[in-house]
């Protein structure tokens, strides 16, 4: 079996690592596997990796994007140098990840795949494939994606469009495109987004779900000098964790918090930009993203309790690596963050009730919940079996296309 997966991001970030982790659990299966990957790549030496196109056409694509609010139908030429890659290493199967980062053409990706009649699966880690411009819509409760987007008004929203808003048009020519592959099965890591595949113009295709994983090996509780670094002193920690901090987010929410508190506890986020760190109230510790997994599990250990008021998230694994080192999780009623958590190994709590975020953490009625639950839970995320969970999914999809 020869698998290609195509992405934005190779080892870079939670998709990057689920692609170089689906990449090991093939090798060590002794199967095949190749990442053809456009933005980042910081997979070792050990993954097969192609590179997609360069900066330049990136740069191209995205000015493109920026103008015209067509992300995905840029890069051309790239593509087509590319499609010779693909007839190079015949894959039996491709695994898609995230599409929209400027790298690659959709039409004539999909165009080739229908005609060559490959096995595609699809991992959705937002709702970018079924919209006509934005990865969520929660945030402004849009429900156009149902039947057909226009007038976006998350148009300047990443993907950003600074011009046009051609909303309708991706919307349709999506459908087109996506809709008429015969052999794509879809993954999506909540039963929330799931959900939302079947109400939109993919409720024909099949939808497996298969929730993110965490390297139980790196989270788990660890103690080290971080709280030393910080200078927090006695103080109960309340830690946020996101790639990027944005009102969507919650970082306003937290702002609101840090003056609900009382003095006996500190907010720290990690993740910040330099900006936002300087803008932050002086009840609020910043720190901007760590690559280093140590650090991170021993913040989550050091924490009384993880904190994700998110308002738009799909499945976010570090509700997961918050359980995995034992502490509980306090997040919004969003998408698949409560089935990454629930009332069991945490609270949860109604979008934008930051009044009750506080009563919870002060009145401290998660305490029930020990580290020892959250760890247990967490055993369920094993990315390995998460991994190999795509591998047989691979066997099955090979399989029953040869018998066809």
């Amino acid at each position: 079996m020869r698998v290609l997966q195509i992405t934005a991001y190779s080892g870079w970030g939670c998709t990057g690592r689920i692609a170089v982790g689906i990449h090991n659990a093939l090798i060590n299966q002794n199967q095949e596997c190749a990442i053809a990957w456009g933005r980042i790549n910081t997979a070792a030496d050990t993954v097969t990796t192609i590179k997609i196109g360069n900066k330049f056409d990136q740069d191209v694509h995205g000015l493109y994007t920026r103008i015209t609010d067509k992300c995905g139908f840029g890069s051309q030429t790239v593509t087509r140098k590319f499609l010779k890659e693909i007839d190079e290493y015949t894959p039996d199967l491709i695994q898609l990840h995230i599409m929209h980062g400027y790298y690659i053409n959709l039409e004539i990706l999909f165009e080739y795949i229908k005609k060559k009649n490959i096995p595609v699966v699809w991992t959705f880690h937002d709702c970018w494939a079924f919209t006509g411009h934005c990865p969520y819509f929660d945030f402004v409760h849009c429900e156009k994606w149902k039947t057909g987007c226009y007038d976006c008004e998350q148009k300047r929203h990443h993907p950003t469009s600074l011009v046009f808003d051609n909303s309708k048009w991706n919307w349709r020519k999506k459908k087109e495109l996506f809709t008429e592959i015969p052999n794509l099965t879809i993954v999506t890591p909540s039963e929330w987004l799931a959900g939302l595949v079947r109400q939109s113009f993919f409720k024909g295709c099949r939808t497996e779900v298969i929730n993110n994983g965490i390297n139980l090996n790196d989270f788990k509780p660890t103690t080290g000098t971080i709280i030393d670094r910080l200078q927090i002193g006695n103080r109960k920690v309340i830690l946020g964790v996101s790639s990027t901090w944005a009102k969507s987010k919650g970082l306003d929410d937290f702002i609101q918090l840090a003056s609900l508190l009382p003095k006996t506890y500190v907010i720290v986020l990690v993740g910040l930009t330099k900006q936002q760190k300087e803008e932050l109230p002086n009840t609020i510790v910043g720190i901007e993203r760590t690559d280093s997994v140590k650090e991170l599990a021993e913040l989550y250990t050091l924490a009384s309790v993880f904190v994700n008021p998110t308002y738009e998230d799909n499945y976010p694994t570090t509700n997961l690596e918050s359980l995995a080192c034992g502490t509980p999780v306090l997040t919004y009623r969003t998408g698949g963050s409560v089935e990454a958590a629930g009332n069991e190994y945490g609270k949860i709590v109604d979008q934008g009730n930051v009044n009750q975020l506080a009563e919870y953490i002060v009145s401290r009625k998660w305490e029930s919940v020990t580290p020892e639950l959250c760890r247990e839970k967490a055993k369920e995320f094993d990315e390995n079996v998460k991994f190999n969970e795509y591998v047989e999914l691979y066997k099955e999809l090979i399989k029953k296309r040869n018998s066809e």
